[in-house]
């Protein structure tokens, strides 16, 4: 077999070795996508009436298709901690120090962890935005186009955010830690436009929530599901995720490398 076709089959292996460990482990799954669905039921029936009237809407409708957008980015930088913490477990249980016996090829457990976080992120994000409709959320002003679009950028958004958490979970000594480094790919969120304006905020904080991935992420994928102008956001949301992507990549690699002590 070619190196081509033995990277495919071993990174196959790999990807279903991580599906069969969230099957038959979903707590950390469902504890990660709890966050999310909370915040997004507390600010919609809880604030949903004051907000919706703080960003000039008539009433809490106006609200739920403003969050969503912004809930379902936050609901990937969730589900990416839960790949931070399994990749930390394989590294500290002594798992990897098998594989790297093995005849395998090197990158597929990387690999494996990668597609099976990405695809993990999709499936939530498809069960929020359930929960999302359930409670009022339409996007009929989307075409299909832009809903093929607003796909491909979540997609794109959660291979980077993988990557990050990837190299988070390789230099973390311990599962806890691992979560721990990971935790500001869901505080991130919080402090961007998911939930309230840019021009609403403090004049000293604005910058703070506007040059960060997940605010230009936030815009283009609102602005692609309720039909609103997008402008530069974007660009800068592409330009995150494959600096992003490139980095994590990068370091999760080189991390991985390196010569066990």
């Amino acid at each position: 077999m070619s190196s081509l076709s033995l990277a495919v089959r071993d990174s196959s292996t790999m990807l279903r070795r991580n599906l069969l460990h969230a099957r038959r482990y979903p707590s950390m799954t469902l504890n990660l996508l709890l966050t999310p669905i909370m915040l997004l039921l507390l600010f919609v029936y809880i604030f949903g009436d004051t907000m919706s009237a703080g960003i000039g809407g008539a009433d809490r409708s106006d609200y739920i298709a403003y969050i969503v957008p912004g809930i379902l980015m936050m609901t990937i930088g969730s589900t990416t901690i839960g790949t931070a913490v399994s990749v930390s477990t394989d590294m500290t249980e002594g798992i990897i120090a098998r594989f790297r016996t093995m005849a395998i090829h090197r990158g597929s457990v990387i690999v494996g962890h990668v597609i099976g976080s990405v695809l993990q992120s999709v499936a939530s994000v498809v069960l929020v935005g359930a929960v999302g409709v359930a409670i009022g959320f339409r996007s009929t002003d989307a075409t299909v186009l832009e809903w093929l679009a607003a796909f491909g950028l979540l997609v794109l958004f959660a291979m980077a955010l993988t990557w990050i958490a990837v190299g988070m979970g390789l230099v973390s000594p311990n599962a806890e830690a691992a979560s721990n480094n990971a935790m500001p790919l869901i505080l991130l969120p919080l402090l961007s436009s998911a939930f309230v304006p840019l021009d609403t905020m403090p004049g000293w904080f604005q910058p703070v929530a506007e040059y960060q991935p997940f605010t230009p992420a936030i815009e283009t994928l609102r602005g692609l599901l309720l039909g609103t102008e997008i402008g530069n956001n974007g660009w800068i949301a592409i330009a995150w995720c494959v600096g992003l992507a490139v980095l994590g990549y990068r370091w999760s690699t080189a991390r991985f490398n390196d010569d066990p002590k």
